[in-house]
């Protein structure tokens, strides 16, 4: 629980906003079946937009919004699953386009749907006194892996960028909880590896594990750091799909209004999707300093991770 907060945020969208409506007229579905099963209404995806442009444009407005000296940096993570280039790293990238430190280290985590929280968790761990702030930026463009010919999958995604710069901190905490368990039946992408490079995905079985998921992070969080739900200010969780959350909101009834949504405008933009809604939130106005949040993230890996954030 080593103290650190979040100082300021950014988020990058493409320009190109796909509706549901405008999907139906490529793929057998409609509006009114998408909406009803997800709560995704639209959704960004990239033409010509570089995935590491997106990203340096989020992380722009976190550096810009911070005011920090950026040689104080202490590391710049992005997480990821389809960045333009196995190699160099997207973190790379953005280092370069930023002009940021050459003298600290800048690589991509992957860990799907979890790869942001991953991400902060180990960027904390690279906070000193004299380099005390760190990058951290969760993007995707997965409109280049998805099958258009699959409505239970092409309906559900979608591309952006979210950026945050965190600063260590004696006057705050942070608790965080990585898991893995490998599994790949449930959702995976080939890649390079195979034939059809596509998101596949058991729907009812990412279903059940991400409710499990979150359920149990959450009370983990709240043990370990003595905290109630009643210090929560919001509970962010990873924005797959509104019934997963909705599901979860049953449990916790007493404080279903602290389970935020965004995935009605920007669909499931995995390792973004957490970044995104943060920035949302801090721009409306609605995150303030002094806050706390819960996060919690589920995912291919299948991945799940938790963090506790303050602002």
């Amino acid at each position: 629980m080593s103290g650190m907060r979040v100082l300021a945020t950014g988020r990058a969208l493409p320009e190109q906003k796909v509706t549901n409506d405008e999907l139906a007229s490529k793929v057998e579905s409609s509006d009114e079946w998408i909406s009803t099963r997800t709560g995704i209404r639209s959704r960004y995806f990239s033409k010509d937009e570089k995935h590491y442009e997106l990203c340096a444009k989020a992380a722009a407005k976190a550096i810009e919004r911070s005011e920090i000296d950026v040689s104080k940096l202490a590391c710049c993570i992005v997480a990821t699953i389809t960045p333009d280039y196995a190699t160099p790293s997207a973190a790379c990238m953005v280092q370069k386009v930023l002009d940021l430190p050459e003298d600290m280290p800048s690589f991509d985590v992957n860990a799907a749907c979890s790869g942001f929280l991953y991400g902060i968790n180990i960027a904390q761990k690279f906070l000193t006194d004299e380099r005390p702030y760190a990058l951290v930026i969760g993007a995707e463009q997965l409109s280049r892996i998805l099958n258009m010919e699959d409505r239970t999958t092409c309906v559900l995604f979608g591309d952006g960028a979210g950026a945050v710069i965190i600063e260590k901190s004696d006057k705050h905490c942070y608790y965080g909880k990585l898991c893995a368990k490998g599994e790949k039946e449930a959702l995976f992408c080939d890649g390079l590896s195979g034939a059809e490079p596509y998101v596949h995905m058991n729907g009812k079985e990412i279903f059940r594990f991400a409710v499990a998921a979150i359920d149990e992070l959450l009370k983990d969080l709240l043990e370990k750091t003595g905290f109630s739900m009643d210090d929560m200010d919001f509970v962010i969780c990873h924005q797959a799909n509104a019934r997963i959350i909705a599901h979860v909101q049953k449990k916790w009834k007493e404080h279903e209004d602290k389970f935020v949504m965004n995935m009605e405008r920007y669909g499931n933009t995995s390792a973004a999707s957490i970044p995104i809604l943060i920035d949302e939130l801090a721009e409306e106005g609605r995150l303030k300093k002094g806050m706390k949040v819960a996060c919690i993230g589920f995912g291919g890996g299948l991945t799940k991770a938790s963090g506790l954030l303050e602002f």
